[in-house]
């Protein structure tokens, strides 16, 4: 059974309030709930954490080596600035699905850029809540194979 670290970046704890019309109505809560029922249709189990504090984060990911098959992330707006971040996740060589719920290339400029895309397995953005589907999916199939 695979074990998923999932990682929801700053202001993620605020789904459902937060600009509705960018980032839909749907709960950090739903997205959780809705990830740990597909965990468990695909056999495997997810630990789940979020942080509105860069550092926290980055220690979640460097303890995941010692225990995880691979990460799903959204790291939110550390995704634009965090290059601590992005050593993290290199450091600790597991694939790692990088997932947002807006399409990050048609919002903002500042927005285009990712520090995290280029050491990810792959990234999926603009499905909403399903980004997080849809890259559990992947991240799951990749590490079968």
């Amino acid at each position: 059974m695979p074990r998923i670290l999932v990682v929801h970046g700053p202001n993620l704890n605020m789904l459902g309030l937060r600009e509705p019309a960018v980032y839909g109505r749907v709960t950090l809560d739903d997205i959780n709930t809705r990830l740990t029922e597909l965990a468990s249709q695909r056999n495997a189990e997810l630990t789940i954490k979020q942080s509105n504090h860069e550092g926290v984060i980055i220690d979640a990911i460097q303890d995941a080596r010692t225990w995880a098959a691979g990460i799903l992330i959204n790291p939110g707006g550390l995704t634009h600035t965090s290059i601590a971040l992005r050593d993290a996740i290199s450091a600790v060589a597991l694939p790692t699905v990088e997932v947002h719920l807006s399409n990050i290339y048609a919002r903002e400029e500042f927005r285009h850029h990712s520090f995290i895309s280029a050491i990810c397995t792959g990234t999926i953005a603009g499905f909403g809540w399903r980004s997080y589907m849809l890259g559990l999916n992947a991240l799951l199939d990749k590490i079968a194979d």
